[in-house]
């Protein structure tokens, strides 16, 4: 198909001449906007009339940039999002660790102010897992043979008795608690001396004050100390409190039952107590060791080592 010129450059009128008036109609249409804006009002029309058509051919345009944008800042976000969290997660984590060494470090602060005031020997050790038994309540703890634990020995925490040891090994021992179903601890009431037997009922039951009169002077909240008379216990080392009494008149005995006091599932670092009745002061350098002397099994422990 052959287009035709357009009737400014048609056949007839040369096409110099065509040009030139051209270039003059331009150029003087330039003079007077740039000289007098004479056309400033042509271009305001226009450009209000163009601007929808413009619009228009760039909606395209547009919904593609801002579907770039989107899904690029979308991306972003997500994975700095996901950082953040794992950043938070890493805090939390540090803060908790923070709290537990805090606790820790409280605990043998306490553990280690007692042994300097202590008159027998004691060694501070971590425990290190329990028993998969749900029937007992046990500890192994990194003492044994190889630091002179023997059978028999009290555990204590900077609170108070926690259990004692049923079975020694080479680098480690096994410690009955006080809830377990074997174990029995003398003990005296702080409040007026009265003396008796404390026994375990097993994981999640209370202690028990067994074989106490229905008349005996016992009160909610007393504290149960160790009474020493064992030979295996030093006196005085707090033990449980009291939590509820049932007095049976009728058959003149009374159900005492109390909770710990040390913490018997809670800290991670024990005493082991190197006491004997046998030895009075803390020795000194003068005075023979308490590492030295005879090792005795307990013979409050009902169970087998």
């Amino acid at each position: 198909m052959q287009l035709s010129p357009p009737p400014l450059f048609k056949h007839g009128t040369p096409a110099l001449l065509k040009l030139a008036l051209c270039l003059l109609i331009s150029l003087a249409l330039m003079i007077a906007d740039s000289q007098f804006k004479a056309l400033e009002q042509i271009r305001s029309i226009a450009n209000v009339l163009i601007s929808p058509i413009q619009a228009v051919m760039q909606a395209p345009r547009n919904f593609l940039r801002a579907s770039y944008d989107y899904l690029t800042t979308k991306g972003s976000l997500e994975v700095e999002n996901e950082n953040l969290n794992k950043r938070v997660a890493e805090l939390t984590l540090l803060a908790n660790q923070s709290e537990l060494l805090l606790s820790e470090n409280a605990q043998l602060r306490n553990l280690i102010g007692i042994a300097q005031q202590s008159r027998f020997k004691i060694l501070i050790s971590e425990i290190l897992f329990s028993p998969p038994n749900p029937l007992s309540q046990r500890i192994i703890i990194d003492r044994g043979a190889n630091d002179n634990i023997s059978l028999g020995q009290g555990v204590a925490d900077h609170q108070g008795i926690v259990g004692q040891v049923v079975r020694v090994m080479e680098n480690r021992s096994e410690v009955a608690l006080l809830d377990d179903r074997d174990m029995v601890i003398p003990i005296q009431v702080a409040r007026n001396g009265l003396r008796g037997a404390l026994y375990g009922n097993g994981r999640g039951r209370p202690l028990e004050l067994r074989h106490m009169a229905a008349i005996s002077d016992l009160q909610v909240g007393d504290i149960l100390m160790t009474s020493g008379i064992d030979g295996i216990y030093p006196p005085g080392f707090a033990v449980a409190t009291i939590d509820k009494i049932d007095r049976n008149v009728d058959k003149n005995f009374a159900s005492v039952y109390c909770s710990p006091i040390g913490g018997v599932n809670r800290f991670r670092h024990v005493m082991i107590l190197f006491y004997d009745a046998n030895y009075g002061p803390r020795p000194t350098a003068n005075t023979p060791s308490v590492n030295n002397a005879p090792n005795k099994p307990s013979r409050l422990y009902r169970g087998k080592p």
